[in-house]
């Protein structure tokens, strides 16, 4: 790996990650108002007009078109559709029959599953060092988050299996992106995944709002709603595509870890949540494990 594509691919993935780290606040706040997969349509909406616009002016800029074609958009859009329709769907109902604790202990396997889909879809090696940094990384968000809080009790067992779908789909999205980013314009492809998951979302959210309906929305949750959009979706979901078109779907797939490290962070920042020693050294493995994967 070239350095320069390296660091980029690494700060766009951790960026990324920290983003999503810090959005549960907002959301938690934006979810009390708007249900789930109608939040989600609304996010996906707002991500991909906020990538068309910025396609425009890039294109009006340089002169150039941008050419999909028909092979292109339908890779693209499944591709949208595993992540965004299926992966997260599976995060909400996850999230919903189970618990927190349990979401950020099952999610973590994203990517011990990106390093099982890499060979099969992309022909990528499981070296020996990519083994090592997996394992270092894992043992040191299993620090952060501390697995003695997860339950697997069997009333939560329906739940817990969403969570693990949904940490199997997003890794299978996430090396379906590099292999969409090879010959693709990453902007256009990016606003076509987002696409990918609105089918799923316009009929769900359509079932919420008939049965649940929709709260009052003041000022402070359309700002929520625009950060969720922009920020938390165009941004930081182009900021993940670069990182799994730069980088080795395996090394990329560890920036993951940095999501519990931030919320973390910010819940001793706003909420004073205690940051214990054992959190302090999973960090450094956290850390040390990607620092391994990526000096290969």
């Amino acid at each position: 790996m070239q350095k320069h594509h390296t660091a980029a691919g690494l700060i766009a993935g951790l960026a990324a990650a920290s983003i999503w780290g810090g959005m549960y606040v907002v959301s938690k706040v934006v979810l009390e108002v708007i249900p789930p997969f109608s939040l989600l349509l609304l996010r996906l909406l707002m991500g991909a007009l906020t990538l068309g616009v910025v396609i425009f002016f890039r294109n009006r800029k340089t002169g150039q078109k941008t050419v999909i074609s028909r092979e292109f958009f339908w890779a693209s859009f499944l591709t949208g559709f595993v992540g965004y329709g299926v992966s997260l769907g599976f995060q909400f109902v996850g999230t919903k029959l189970s618990t927190a604790s349990n979401g950020a202990l099952v999610t973590s396997a994203t990517p011990a599953f990106v390093l099982l889909f890499a060979p099969l879809l992309l022909g990528e090696q499981v070296t020996p060092r990519r083994i090592i940094a997996l394992a270092v990384s894992t043992l040191g968000v299993l620090a952060v988050i501390d697995p003695r809080s997860a339950e697997l009790s069997p009333p939560l067992f329906w739940g817990n299996v969403s969570l693990l779908a949904a940490a199997l789909t997003w890794a299978l999205y996430s090396v379906l992106v590099r292999k969409v980013s090879k010959s693709a314009d990453l902007l256009a492809s990016s606003v076509i995944m987002l696409a990918g998951g609105m089918p799923s979302s316009v009929l769900f959210g359509m079932l919420e709002v008939h049965s649940q309906g929709v709260g009052e929305i003041t000022p402070g949750i359309v700002g929520g709603l625009l950060f969720l959009g922009i920020i938390s979706t165009a941004a930081a979901m182009f900021l993940w595509n670069y990182a799994f078109a730069e980088l080795p779907a395996a090394v990329a797939s560890l920036t993951f870890f940095a999501q519990p490290v931030v919320g973390a962070l910010l819940g001793w920042f706003f909420l004073a949540e205690e940051i214990t020693p054992l959190f302090l050294a999973g960090g450094v493995l956290i850390g040390f494990g990607i620092l391994i994967a990526s000096s290969e």
